[in-house]
């Protein structure tokens, strides 16, 4: 017994103490751990619920936009259909959208494979469609006009003129026929080499004068 005793050497007098220490900690890292699974089935019920309401949405809107674009592509191309397409209809938060596009007298295909002013009509499309379904208190359209060819450009700035009811548009431009629809004009010049200035021309007020 005495061998025994003295292989197990001295006696602990701080184990009370440190078996109390050692508890307290264990009791605290336990509720925190239950606090943790806690949060974490809280956040996954709030994902996926945020997921669920983001489907819903997400297919909403593009169903709405989708309709507006296929009834706008047509009315500023003067014809032609075209339509918005996802990638993966399974699974709407990760699928991408493809614009497929028809003028009139091609064939069916992608907007890569427009012209420069064919892509910047259907653009004009889609964004105006987006517009009609939730408009913004303002629009910039920089050059986009550009490539357009007149009777194209007509039909851009008649749209334009109708969605001025619901939204400002600031328009920049070097093409005549669209300057004709705009209520303010404003230019710079520069009357003096080095020196360039604001012009001005507000056309509702000339109307209302002349």
């Amino acid at each position: 017994l005495k061998n025994l005793i003295d292989r197990m050497g001295e006696v602990n007098l701080m184990a009370i103490e440190e078996f109390e220490e050692l508890h307290g900690r264990h009791e605290f890292l336990t509720t925190q751990r239950a606090d943790l699974d806690s949060a974490l089935k809280q956040l996954e019920r709030a994902i996926t619920k945020i997921n669920r309401t983001s489907r819903r949405l997400f297919r909403e809107t593009f169903d709405a936009v989708n309709a507006l674009f296929k009834d706008l592509f047509p009315k500023l191309f003067n014809g032609g259909r075209a339509e918005l397409r996802l990638t993966d209809e399974q699974d709407l938060l990760d699928a991408g959208v493809e614009i497929f596009a028809q003028p009139p007298g091609k064939k069916n295909t992608t907007v890569e494979m427009l012209s420069g002013g064919e892509k910047a009509l259907t653009a004009v499309s889609l964004i105006f469609a987006i517009f009609l379904f939730k408009p913004s208190p303002f629009c910039i359209l920089d050059e986009v006009d550009a490539p357009l060819d007149e009777a194209n450009v007509d039909r851009y700035s008649d749209l334009i003129r109708k969605l001025t009811d619901r939204s400002q548009f600031i328009v920049i431009t070097h093409n005549k026929r669209t300057m004709e629809i705009a209520d303010r004009l404003y230019g710079i010049t520069m009357e003096e080499p080095g020196s360039s200035k604001l012009v001005s021309v507000d056309f509702k007020a000339f109307a209302a004068a002349a």
